[in-house]
Order: structure tokens, then C-alpha cells, then sequence
């Protein structure tokens, strides 16, 4: 089987996340690596024994030998970036909130569809076993119409004032940090989930850290919980600690969540809940082998992740038998696994999230900022 040569760009906590999880394909080679600087580059490819670093994406896109490319920069970096290999025919991988508006990510979509290029944003959250489960138990009937949808997208890493990661800055994140950054997961979630589009909503942000402490040097993300090292500055802060939504979904559901990175002890809770006129069901990434199922007139049930006892459907994104825990780092894994299937085979499914479904998460989170600046509920328009 030929190798396909892939680059990653960005060196902070996703790029490696991707790297170590793109290995795990076997056939698939981590070819080079891009860097905010070169010696930013070097240390990281020195670390993951990557043959190539460089500071100058263009290194890369005109390396013929590198078929694709993932995007794991800053959020203001995706759209360039990633029109720069669209328009130099790498198939790219692009890590969410995809652009920074809704009419960069247009651009990107309509750019792709030209080139024909592979295109996939990285919405893996939507691979954990179970939860491909819960997909195929609502789309087959087992909880009947869905009614009302629930549930919330939680961390503490961000909870002090001396806490400091570039989503903070909005000339790097955006104007929405903590709907952009797990907001967007929860919203994609629960479509990817019910099948329903959010079909509009009723935000509310808060900031609770008005101005925070920002080091002079670099910080990788999730990484500052013993506090700042040496010198820092005060910051104004203009982007979101916490977020809330109430929502319509579909012709008739309604549901509501919160999102939070100031919430003591919550180290990664995304939990959502989907009720029926038949069922409920329940599920906690901290706990991501495991699905709740409620009903209204028999005992409810606890069920541990088990293909083989899955919906067919749902049993191909389990690579290991029942008993053995599947988790962030393999939802990762089958992302790239339908990826890299189709970038070596242009006539396999499309079996992973699109640069379509990365416009269709930039236009709700607009909903979402211009709904919380009106105090109003919006329309979302696809």
C-alpha cells in the first residue's frame, strides 16, 4: 500500500494530538511539520521525529510528495491557511471553528468543491463509539419524535485570572471564544445526533474575568494550571466565559445548554440528553464508554460501549472488543481513518465532517453573537 505524506501545522496541543493519532493509521506518514517559528518547528519535529520543519507554509504546499495537510493553528490562521492548500490541491483537515465568519467559510467551501480536493473539519467529538450508538437508535425510531434536547459543555481550565491561552485574544480567537472553541462541538453534536437542524435560538454570554494576566511568553493550551512563570501584563478581556442558548431544533423540539471554562472541577464535561416520545437517552464524555437509556414504564438501562452488540452502523467506528475503553484520542483516530480512506480512494463515502459542515457551524454560531448582542431570539438562515 503507497504511503500517503501528510504536514501538520501548528505545533501547540493539537498538533500534537493529531500527529501522534494520524500514526495510528499505518498508512498514512507525518512528513513535515509547520511552525509559528523555525525554532518552534525544529523543537517540535526533533520531539516527534518528524524528517521536515519549517516556519514558511509554502515549504509544504509545494512539496509534490505531501498529499494533505491539517490545520491546527489559531483560529485566525484556519481560513488562509487553508485556502492556501486548497488552491495548491492538498486535501486538508481543518481543525474547528473552521473560519472566522460565515462568508470566509463560503469561500473556503466554494473553493474546495472547484478544486475537488479531500475536505474535512475536525468535528471528532461526533466518533465516540456509543455516541454513533445513540445515532442510529434515534434515527431507527427507538425514542420515537424527538421532543427536547438538553445538556452542556464544561471545563475549569480558564477559571482564574491568571489562567492564559490565545483564545483569550480575540485577533487570534475570534469574537466568540468559548461558544466557538465547545459551543460548536455541542451544536454539532446535537444535529449530528438527532438528524435536526437548530433552526433558531435565544443566547446569553457572560464575562466574568473583565481583565486577566497575560505572560510574556508562550503558553500551550491547557497547560497553565500552576499559574503564570515570570513576567506579565493585564489584558482586557472581550470574549466569553460562559455561554447559554435555548434553541429550537427541528419543526417542533426545543432544547437549552451551556457552555463553561470557569467551571470548577468540570475538566472536560459534554454531556447531552435527547427525550422522546419513547426514550431518553444520556451521555458524559468524562464517562465515554457508557450510554443511559430512560423509559417511562420499565427499569432504565446503563449500557457499556460493546460493539458487537451495536447497530451495524454504529459498530464500524470501534476498533477494540467490548471492555476496552475507546476515548478522545481514538475519536481523533476515526476521523483521519475515513479521511485518509477517501484521499487515497476518491470513491470511498464521505464518512466525516465536511468544510460544508464547518459553514453550517459558522452560520449558527453568528446566530448565537448576534441573538446574545439583541437579547432576542434569531432565525438561524443556512
Amino acid at each position: 500500500m503507497k504511503k500517503i505524506k501528510t504536514a501538520i501545522v501548528g505545533t501547540g496541543f493539537m498538533g500534537k494530538v493529531h500527529t501522534e493519532n494520524v500514526r495510528r493509521l499505518g498508512n498514512v506518514e507525518v512528513a513535515a511539520v509547520v511552525g509559528s517559528r523555525p525554532e518552534t518547528a525544529r523543537k517540535f519535529a526533533e520531539a516527534m521525529s518528524i524528517p521536515f520543519a519549517t516556519a514558511n507554509l509554502e515549504d509544504v504546499l509545494k512539496n509534490k510528495e505531501i498529499d494533505a495537510v491539517h490545520i491546527c493553528t489559531p483560529n485566525v490562521d484556519h481560513y488562509p491557511q487553508s485556502l492556501a492548500a486548497v488552491e495548491a490541491d492538498k486535501a486538508v483537515l481543518c481543525e474547528k471553528p473552521m473560519t472566522l465568519s460565515v462568508e470566509e467559510a463560503k469561500k473556503l467551501v466554494a473553493a474546495a468543491e472547484k478544486k475537488k480536493v479531500v475536505n474535512c473539519v475536525q468535528h471528532n467529538l461526533r466518533y465516540y463509539p456509543v455516541l454513533q450508538q445513540a445515532r442510529q437508535m434515534v434515527a431507527k425510531g427507538d425514542l420515537g419524535d424527538v421532543l427536547i434536547v438538553q445538556g452542556t459543555y464544561s471545563q475549569d481550565w480558564l477559571l482564574y485570572d491568571t489562567d492564559w491561552n490565545w483564545r483569550l485574544d480575540a485577533k487570534s480567537n475570534g469574537k466568540l471564544r468559548v461558544m466557538g472553541d465547545i459551543g460548536s462541538h455541542w451544536m454539532d453534536m446535537i444535529q449530528h445526533l438527532t438528524g435536526l437542524e437548530i433552526t433558531a435560538v435565544c443566547a446569553d454570554l457572560a464575562i466574568f474575568h473583565e481583565q486577566r494576566k497575560r505572560p510574556k511568553g508562550s503558553v500551550e493550551t491547557f497547560s497553565g494550571k500552576k499559574g503564570i512563570q515570570g513576567e506579565y501584563e493585564t489584558f482586557p478581556i472581550d470574549t466569553e466565559d460562559f455561554g447559554m442558548v435555548m434553541l429550537r431544533l427541528g419543526a417542533k423540539a426545543r432544547g437549552a445548554f451551556t457552555v463553561s471554562q470557569m467551571s470548577a472541577g468540570r475538566k472536560n464535561k459534554f454531556a447531552i440528553e435527547i427525550f422522546g416520545t419513547k426514550a431518553g437517552l444520556a451521555w458524559d464524555q468524562e464517562s465515554p464508554d457508557t450510554l443511559w437509556i430512560g423509559h417511562r414504564n420499565e427499569p432504565n438501562q446503563l449500557i457499556v460501549k460493546d460493539a458487537s452488540l451495536f447497530y451495524p452502523e454504529a459498530a464500524k467506528f470501534a476498533d477494540l472488543p467490548g471492555g476496552h475503553s475507546e476515548g478522545y484520542d481514538d475519536s481523533h483516530k476515526q476521523v483521519f481513518k475515513n479521511f485518509y480512506a477517501r484521499v487515497a480512494d476518491p470513491s470511498m463515502p464521505v464518512d466525516y465532517p465536511t468544510f460544508a459542515d464547518g459553514l453550517h457551524g459558522m452560520v449558527l454560531l453568528e446566530a448565537v453573537a448576534a441573538s446574545a448582542e439583541k437579547h432576542a431570539w434569531v432565525d438561524v438562515k443556512y
